[in-house]
């Protein structure tokens, strides 16, 4: 298995791909260098032939709730008839049928000369025989999330191939969202290349300047909300990413990370440690210290235990039999937590009358 970024020395190598796991920005990266790869290969070739340019080009796309293995077969061995080579991607293969995935088991071991077959998915079922042939035959690809001490050097090598120069709060802004999704930080890093352009470098407040295009809907935002006992905002945030195509089980996978950050930030404030010691263990930016603490000052430590299971109930209805209906769970996860991040209110006796 390797890195999308370790790619090169396979290009040559074989004419499988199968590119795994949950983070969609990598599984991009990974498709489009392969699919360059083999468009700059078809278009020397053809030069050499005489043949048309890289424009024709093939690279079909099936997906694996529509596709079925005739279909997924036939592509693949057909013969490209205006380039050398071609590219046929099958997303979403965790949705193909057993039966059919079974029945492209023979073309694992003889892959077609002028075809190269790229197969993406989330998650597979390792179970699974056309699972188990495809990872023994081709070269398998690891698109699993960053984890959160490589997102800072994922951000500044993104950075750099914008052109784009960042400061260390900017860089240490984007990796926070980092925890969001890699695409998120690639838009915004696309965004201030544009923003940018006639400056030097990019500073923390350039970054927040250019998030205002889409306000609101940042972890920050969220767990902000839900700690305030803000339930309507809370629901908009994560229907605002629900609706822009951020799987579910990412929210909450980003949610979780930020309120592990909290935990520990209010548990090291209650043994008097401080906020900066703290910021700097958990690697808050300067620029985020005052909305951050302002949460952790604000929410119970019993609230996190509380929180903590109410995350493994969405986590297993989110994959179980409950999962047709992400909008209803993550909405009752929602306004769960603001129920359990409310502090109660003092209550006093009324005085009897004398």
């Amino acid at each position: 298995m390797i890195k999308p970024a370790e790619l090169g020395p396979a290009l040559n190598k074989t004419r499988l791909f199968l590119i795994l796991g949950e983070e969609d920005c990598l599984r991009d990266q990974a498709i489009e260098t392969i699919r360059t790869h083999r468009a700059s290969r078809s278009q020397d070739k053809n030069a050499g032939d005489g043949k048309s340019d890289a424009g024709d080009f093939s690279c079909d796309v099936l997906y694996g709730d529509d596709a079925n293995a005739q279909e997924i077969l036939a592509r693949v061995q057909e013969v490209p008839f205006f380039s050398t080579h071609q590219v046929v991607l099958l997303k979403w293969a965790d949705k193909l049928p057993a039966r059919e995935g079974e029945a492209l088991i023979p073309y694992f071991s003889a892959p077609s000369d002028s075809t190269t077959l790229i197969v993406s998915a989330g998650k597979l079922d390792g179970r699974l025989k056309w699972v188990q042939a495809l990872k023994k035959q081709a070269v398998v690809v690891n698109c699993a999330p960053l984890y959160d001490n490589q997102r800072l050097g994922w951000v500044r090598q993104e950075a750099g191939r914008l052109g784009i120069r960042l400061d260390a709060e900017a860089a240490g802004l984007l990796k926070e969202l980092a925890g969001e999704g890699l695409s998120v930080v690639r838009r915004e890093l696309e965004k201030l290349a544009l923003y940018v352009s006639t400056k030097g470098t990019v500073t923390a407040h350039d970054v927040v300047a250019v998030q205002g295009a889409e306000p609101g809907a940042s972890v920050f935002d969220l767990s902000g909300a839900v700690i305030h006992g803000r339930v309507a905002q809370a629901l908009l945030i994560v229907e605002k990413n629900l609706e822009a195509g951020e799987a579910p089980l990412r929210i909450l996978g980003a949610l979780l990370w930020q309120y592990r950050r909290l935990w520990k930030a209010k548990d090291g404030l209650n043994r008097r440690v401080s906020e900066a010691a703290v910021a700097k263990s958990l690697g808050i930016t300067t620029f985020r210290q005052g909305e951050f603490f302002a949460i952790v000052k604000r929410v119970p430590l019993r609230h996190f235990p509380e929180a903590f299971h109410a995350f493994s109930v969405t986590d297993r209805a989110l994959k179980g039999a409950a999962a047709a209906s992400p909008h209803r769970i993550m909405h009752a996860l929602i306004v769960d937590l603001c129920r359990l991040a409310k502090v109660p209110r003092p209550q006093f006796r009324k005085e009897r009358a004398i």
